[in-house]
């Protein structure tokens, strides 16, 4: 097995942020392979963020998109736990990003949690009506319906989105990844899309 030197747990650290005691076990299950360490880190990151959701976020940013045209904008707000990661750029950043994605992809909820009760219900009414006609049973007309409430939901749910700058990722998933990379929970309060001549 390759010898694990302080060189190597200092590059690792740099490549993920992550603490010199987990890149060094990192190191060692991985037999020293970098790029097996990287992955290993980040998989545990992920499921340690995975329980980091519930923890409270009440620290963050106000952060604003302004089009060029000057005739939309956002606002937005993104908490964290703590003020040392709300003033990271970064994180920062990323509010930036969630920014041009209500500007771009007008989503009208953070989550499907956020949606009211007698707007699912009336999706699933007019997704019935549509299928009456169609002979199935009622069984397979539900799951069709709870097929068509997921697309519903990646429509006006901002975290259901695909991110406007890689489609392969949704906007969940971006913000999980940025909960392992800081070890915080990071929520997006709420959002406002202010648009000239749209109330």
């Amino acid at each position: 097995m390759a010898e694990i030197t302080s060189e190597m747990i200092k590059e690792l650290r740099e490549k993920t942020q992550a603490g010199m005691l987990d890149c060094k076990k990192a190191l060692i299950e991985c037999g020293g392979d970098m790029e097996k360490a990287v992955d290993y880190l980040r998989k545990k990151g992920l499921a340690a963020a995975n329980k980091r959701e519930g923890r409270v976020a009440r620290e963050g940013i106000i952060a604003s998109y302004i089009h060029n045209n000057s005739k939309l904008g956002v606002l937005l707000e993104l908490n964290c736990e703590t003020d040392f990661v709300a003033r990271n750029q970064d994180f920062q950043d990323l509010a930036k990003d969630l920014c041009m994605q209500v500007a771009a992809a007008n989503p009208l909820y953070v989550s499907p949690e956020d949606v009211p009760a007698e707007v699912l219900e009336r999706e699933k009414e007019i997704y019935r009506e549509q299928l009456k006609e169609s002979g199935k049973p009622a069984n397979v007309i539900e799951k069709i319906v709870e097929g068509k409430l997921t697309k519903f939901y990646s429509e006006v749910c901002l975290l259901e989105q695909e991110f406007i700058k890689d489609n392969k990722v949704l906007i969940k998933d971006l913000i999980k990844n940025k909960i392992a990379t800081y070890g915080e929970n990071i929520t997006v309060g709420r959002f406002v899309r202010f648009q000239i001549g749209q109330r």
